[in-house]
């Protein structure tokens, strides 16, 4: 059915006229104000908008001020998750307090996880920024085109040779060990991580960590010992129960993509809140268990 041309009210001129009225009055005295609706006698610019394939980073390069928002090493910094790396970190660091090792040894020890951890964090948020973009995931600077990927990949081979130095100073040994726990890492985030074996890059870099610790000392040339399996078992379970709680938050977007990994198909069995209640009660009991064997046995054989 057509839609019926608007009936003129009596006494109102027809739309074209009114411009071509107009336009002849703007043409005689180009000083005219044009009224808007609200009769404020002047007319409001259109708000600036992105344009389609822009980011906020070039709109800002457009307008010539400096956005904290786009800036660039801020940016970097975000996409390391932050306080998974801190955390990690400090936990590490803490054990390597624990064992007796020097101030120094502890201090390269945490720049090395430091540095591990935002490589993994970087080259994450690099290979979902296509999934990241389509369920418009918060905080994720890659996925909303803040953040160049050219420019992640960079700052990820330049922490690859800060890493490697950092690594072997306590040892080539543990150094090597370290690395190969932060490859294993990479490799999870291409491999396996949206089916059933999701959980065992998780688990395999975790259990590198007391080996790296165990075997670490003071110098390049320095050796270790064996850790306790005990205790790597109990740092591989751990690591499956931090992949849990990682990936409750992101339930609803893997599962969108079609991903079949462990924690999603629990989660649509008892739920997202239920599965972190056990997720956390699993890793509190298991760190629980690391303390105890820890003192009973120590890191090392």
């Amino acid at each position: 059915m057509a839609v019926d041309d608007p009936v003129d009210e009596p006494g109102d001129e027809p739309a074209e006229e009114a411009d071509e009225e107009l336009e002849d009055d703007l043409e005689e005295d180009p000083t005219i104000d044009v009224e808007d609706d609200a009769g404020s006698g002047a007319v409001d610019e259109p708000e600036p908008t992105t344009p389609a394939g822009s980011s906020v980073r070039d709109l800002g390069a457009a307008r010539g001020r400096f956005s904290l928002r786009s800036w660039t090493p801020l940016l970097l910094f975000q996409t390391t998750h932050p306080k998974q790396a801190v955390l990690t970190a400090l936990c590490v660091g803490g054990v390597a307090v624990l064992t007796g090792r020097s101030a120094k040894e502890v201090g390269v020890i945490v720049c090395t996880v430091l540095v591990g951890q935002a490589i993994l964090g970087w080259h994450n948020d690099v290979v979902d920024r296509r999934k990241d973009q389509d369920n418009q995931v918060a905080g994720k600077p890659v996925a909303d085109g803040r953040l160049d990927a050219g420019t992640v990949w960079y700052a990820i081979i330049a922490a690859f040779w800060v890493l490697l130095p950092l690594a072997v100073t306590t040892g080539i040994t543990a150094g090597c060990i370290y690395m190969g726990s932060v490859a294993v890492g990479m490799l999870g985030n291409v491999l396996f991580r949206t089916g059933f074996l999701s959980w065992w890059s998780w688990a395999v870099s975790f259990a590198m960590l007391p080996a790296y610790l165990s075997y670490g000392g003071w110098g390049g040339q320095a050796l270790g010992n064996p850790p306790e399996t005990s205790i790597t078992v109990l740092a591989a379970l751990l690591g499956i129960g931090i992949h849990f709680l990682r990936s409750v938050w992101g339930l609803v977007a893997d599962h969108a993509e079609g991903w079949t990994y462990l924690p999603l198909k629990l989660g649509m069995k008892i739920g997202a809140t239920r599965l972190l209640m056990l997720s956390t009660l699993y890793t509190v009991v298991i760190v629980v268990l690391l303390g105890v064997f820890g003192v009973r046995d120590g890191l090392s054989r």
